[in-house]
């Protein structure tokens, strides 16, 4: 029985004063609570949607900003709260005119737009489930999802339309003016019947097109623990001013970049189109961004435009996820917008879990840390046996849920003071000769180097060794005998002389996972089918 959730006016006021407003580690520490948690939701556990939270409640005026949107070709789109609820509700009411039932998908391949969060949250006031679809993927990508979800309605635009209607039986909808205009017959309010427990969203992690990628399932109360994410792994309180870069087709961006501030009612921002970083930076130059939420890739991006110089930012908050930022991204950002940089690491299938506290004045960020535990998670780094390792030795990260022990498949290390450390993936952990090595170390170090723009290390075959290690760099340098050479005592002088790239190939791009990040299992299997080298 959770009494509690039910309460007063007057105890909901206090809790929400004390997890909105305090900004310090040491209120984090001191006020967190479930209970305080569910303060900040006018919802129960028995009647609760998504949508009622992140859009029909910040409603009521009607010139308050609910998206923020910079198009690739330049123009800025701003969607309001009451925008949003009326259009999702006039969808969800037109859902069911076309039969849909609770618990039926309906998927979505638009780029952000009005049309994308109309989609979106009337799917969910419908109590159907939210299945968004990045929009670059080809056919294969596409019907390796819709084969798994079964959607009955699939939402996209004219020009993925062809595409779509080859790749499921669903029925495909494209969002254009005539679908706008068949909506305007319906009413702009719904009255939402869901409860906390009744699924919401699909969510497909970013794995290669040939693997299907598990759905994790999210229920409508997964957002109340993702406002630990919102206030102590970005920091949002009210009055920011919030940006994500991310895709919402993909984890960060939804959760964290879009449903997360909503549900807070802060204004969030994102981008449509093809990516570029010069579009972003003149974004959170013109909109005034003061809390910033990106991918490493992004912070990499931006580095690497060298057009950082021209824009003016007044950024206040600064975090990240996805994967951690070398060294010298770490370096240039911080310099850039004159904040210290926050991780916030987690899964989709757990949550995030460490966190920096951004904004919090008496939370020291280490650089390349990746924090510490979020109020009330108790993690860990366990060696082979399952027993938690000393200070600065290097096992698997795990959470503590429901009295066991959850593993990550992420290595890491904890230091004398408690922060945690990220050591890579257990697979790409390379031991050649018997030496362990780290891709991740390696490819920090490559990527100090003046002329790599990218890196990505991964073990290879050896007859003798077992594994060496092999780099693939982009660098406008073309690959000769002295540029390898060099490459490689840049490395040995920094890490140890064993801890190397004995094999070097300069190649044009890498390849990357939908959402942005460097993809070494398509690297590893590339080379699988290589003969060992003798």
């Amino acid at each position: 029985m959770h009494r509690w959730r039910f309460a007063t006016p007057f105890v909901r006021t206090l809790y929400m004063a004390q997890l909105t407003d305090h900004k310090s580690y040491a209120d984090a520490q001191r006020d967190f609570s479930m209970p305080a948690v569910w303060a900040l939701f006018d919802g129960t556990p028995a009647n609760f949607n998504i949508a009622g939270e992140c859009v029909d409640r910040h409603a009521a005026n009607p010139h308050r900003i609910a998206v923020r949107i910079a198009h690739a070709d330049g123009r800025n789109e701003l969607v309001t709260f009451r925008e949003l609820s009326c259009w999702s509700s006039r969808f969800a009411h037109w859902l069911r005119a076309q039969g849909l039932k609770p618990g039926d998908r309906v998927a979505f391949m638009l780029d952000p737009s009005l049309a994308f969060y109309m989609a979106m949250f009337g799917a969910m006031k419908a109590g159907a489930i939210s299945v968004p679809l990045f929009t670059l993927f080809g056919p294969e990508g596409l019907q390796l999802r819709v084969a798994d979800c079964q959607p009955a309605i699939l939402v996209t635009n004219a020009e993925k339309a062809a595409m779509a209607r080859a790749s499921t039986a669903a029925r495909v909808v494209v969002a254009d003016e005539a679908l706008f205009a068949e909506l305007k017959s319906y009413a702009d309010s719904f009255a939402t019947c869901t409860s906390g427990d009744d699924l919401a969203a699909y969510q497909y992690t970013s794995g290669t097109t040939r693997e299907l990628p598990a759905a994790v399932k999210h229920t409508h109360r997964s957002i109340v623990v993702l406002a630990l994410a919102a206030l102590y792994g970005t920091g949002i309180r009210p009055g920011d001013q919030f940006f994500c870069p991310s895709s919402p087709a993909w984890g960060h961006g939804l959760w964290h970049g879009t449903l997360a501030p909503l549900s807070l009612g802060v204004t969030t921002g994102t981008m449509s189109g093809k990516f570029s970083p010069v579009r972003l930076m003149e974004a959170l130059q013109d909109f005034g961004i003061t809390n910033l939420s990106a991918a490493a890739t992004h912070y990499r991006m931006m580095k690497a435009s060298g057009e950082a110089g021209r824009f003016r930012f007044n950024i206040q908050k600064l975090s990240y996820t996805g994967e951690p930022i070398d060294p010298a991204t770490l370096e240039f950002v911080e310099q850039l917008f004159k904040r210290p940089v926050c991780s916030m690491y987690g899964t989709t299938e757990v949550g995030v879990v460490l966190v920096n506290y951004p904004g919090a004045p008496d939370f020291k960020v280490k650089p390349g840390s990746l924090g510490k535990a979020i109020p009330g998670q108790v993690v860990a780094v366990h060696d082979g046996g399952g027993k938690p390792c000393e200070p600065r030795h290097v096992g698997e990260i795990r959470i503590l849920r429901r009295g066991e022990w959850i593993p990550t498949k992420d290595l890491g290390w904890i230091d004398e003071d408690g922060y945690f450390y990220h050591a890579g993936r257990a697979d790409d952990v390379i031991i050649s000769a018997g030496w362990t090595m780290s891709a991740v170390e390696i490819e920090n170090v490559l990527l100090k180097h003046p002329d790599i723009r990218e890196a990505a290390v991964i073990g290879v075959k050896d007859a003798l060794r077992g594994q060496v290690v092999k780099a693939f760099v982009v660098s406008a340098r073309p690959q000769d005998e002295i540029f390898v050479r060099e490459l490689q005592d840049f490395t040995r002088e920094r890490l140890s002389q064993h801890e190397y790239p004995r094999v070097i190939a300069v190649v044009d791009e890498l390849p990357k996972t939908p959402a942005g990040k460097v993809n070494r299992k398509v690297l590893r299997d590339r080379e699988s089918a290589v003969p060992a080298a003798i």
